[in-house]
């Protein structure tokens, strides 16, 4: 069976799932912390849900993890350093009345 994620989204769950147990925690004590049922855990982890970046950023803080450990630290830099470069909206210039 063909899997729908890319290798970058799986990276994510991956190590979603690594940081908790690194962190020596269970997915009911992760639960408890976000006010949720231990499935919701689960299901982050395998990929059945998607996590919401505010969520993404609860998870970072419980494990003692930055976001970019999560989004991959060398990808997350690059993508804002071609955000930096890229032109954006550009203000127009008022004509002076002749």
């Amino acid at each position: 069976m063909r899997t729908v994620y890319s290798s970058r989204y799986r990276r994510l769950l991956d190590r979603l799932r690594t940081a908790r147990r690194e962190a020596a925690l269970s997915q009911t004590q992760v639960a408890r912390a976000f006010g949720k049922p231990q499935s919701f855990v689960s299901k982050c982890e395998s990929g059945e849900r998607r996590c919401a970046v505010l969520e993404l950023a609860r998870f970072a803080q419980l494990y003692g993890r930055t976001l970019g450990y999560f989004v991959g630290e060398g990808e997350a830099e690059g993508a804002s350093r071609v955000a930096e470069k890229s032109p954006g909206r550009r203000r127009r210039r008022r004509r002076r009345p002749r």
